[in-house]
């Protein structure tokens, strides 16, 4: 069985140090996330500028080598002096660490962070060879938490933290004493047996009040004289991903914030991997006016709702490009699962369910970690009973009832 001691540890500061093609024959074969954890892509975050160390997202990728240098494992971290783009929210967290130990000179920031940046895709997270055993592949799951464990300790730093893993892995993490934490997001399962002929298909699996507010709210956007038109892969253009960057930064200004992605990530990401992006169009009077953009695993038949944005506004339009439009096309492609994002409640009227998430943490401090964790066992229970609430709420009629 392979042990700490029989591999090396590797820090990088860009992850253009690390073998793209060894990188990726890690993430192959993954359940899920697989878009969001290729080597072009985080590169493309880095080298675009938008998680970088100006932007607080400072580059610090571990790498384990078995004796002959092989990559067996890894996991994209980042140094992080603050909580922004993270969709696990700790800065509670922060201010009560900071209101403790300040005084003291201790500081919650910097952290050690092992998230995809800016996307709160669920999935493996401690990349490990696909083809190792399973023992030996839990092995390096675990070698790749000590890891980071002594990383945090060696720099003084007050805490790791691993979001949206995989269960295996917050096993895994518990096991090594890491704490546990719950979320909930909302996916869109395509039928077991016999998959959804078609979105009506799917409608009609809902009941009634459900999918007659879904109707009335289409029909907005139709009246509104709204059309879409969607392009896959390589048929979205430099032309098509400068619109869709324009959507995207004005949706964000409009609500205060500043946009985290720049023009240049766009073009890196669709570089690398241009079958991983579907681009949905919405057009008015001839003239482009929002679109809504999926990543998408071809391969597990798996998409991910990302990044939306419109120029101006019609009612209901949100639900039509981030929902309606994706979902009909999941169906006619016999994908599998449509992953909606983060938060949102209304998702679930639409026929996306509650999805439990766990994410990881590591603190240094002994008495932050008990208050901590005494917060997480009262924010998991509720947590629960939320998703409780939310299964007796289903949209989904009864197999035998009528119409």
């Amino acid at each position: 069985m392979i042990t700490f001691d029989d591999l090396s540890v590797q820090w990088h500061d860009h992850p253009s140090s690390i073998d793209a093609e060894r990188w990726d024959r890690l993430v192959a074969g993954m359940p899920g996330g697989t878009p969001f954890m290729r080597h072009g892509f985080l590169l493309a975050m880095v080298d675009s500028g938008s998680a970088c160390a100006k932007t607080g997202w400072q580059p610090l990728f571990v790498t384990l080598h078995d004796r002959a240098g092989a990559l067996v494992a890894a996991c994209a971290t980042f140094a992080k002096s603050h909580s922004y783009g993270e969709y696990v929210f700790d800065w509670a967290w922060a201010d009560a660490h900071d209101r403790a130990f300040g005084a003291a000179g201790a500081s919650y920031f910097p952290k050690l962070l092992g998230a995809v940046p800016f996307s709160p895709v669920p999935g493996p997270r401690l990349l490990v060879d696909p083809t190792a055993a399973p023992p030996v592949r839990q092995a390096l799951r675990e070698s790749l938490l000590r890891a980071i464990g002594q990383q945090v300790q060696q720099q003084g730093w007050s805490s790791a933290h691993i979001l949206f893993v995989s269960e295996q892995e917050a096993q895994a993490a518990k096991a090594q004493g890491w704490l546990e934490r719950h979320g909930v997001q909302f996916h869109w399962q395509n039928r077991q047996g016999e998959p959804y002929f078609d979105y009506e298909d799917f409608l009609a699996s809902l009941h009634r009040d459900k999918r007659k507010k879904i109707h009335q709210e289409r029909r907005k956007v139709r009246d509104a004289g709204v059309s879409f038109e969607v392009l896959e892969g390589a048929q979205i253009q430099q032309a098509d991903w400068d619109f869709f960057h324009q959507c995207y930064t004005q949706t964000y200004w409009q609500h205060g914030q500043q946009p985290y992605l720049s023009r240049d990530f766009w073009r890196l990401a669709s570089q690398s991997r241009p079958q991983d992006w579907v681009l949905f169009v919405a057009s008015r009077e001839g003239e482009r006016m929002a679109c809504a953009l999926l990543a998408v695993d071809t391969e597990l038949g798996l998409a991910y709702g990302r990044y939306w944005g419109a120029l101006s506004t019609v009612s209901c339009l949100h639900f039509e490009a981030c929902y309606y439009q994706p979902m009909a096309w999941c169906i006619a492609k016999g994908y599998q699962r449509f992953e909606g994002g983060a938060q949102g409640e209304h998702k679930l009227a639409r026929g996306l369910l509650a999805t439990p998430t766990q994410s990881v943490h590591w603190l240094a401090h002994p008495g932050f970690k008990q208050a901590v964790a005494d917060f997480l066992h009262r924010e998991g229970r509720q947590i629960q009973h939320y998703i409780d609430e939310l299964d007796d709420r289903k949209p989904f009629k009864p197999l035998d009832a009528p119409d």
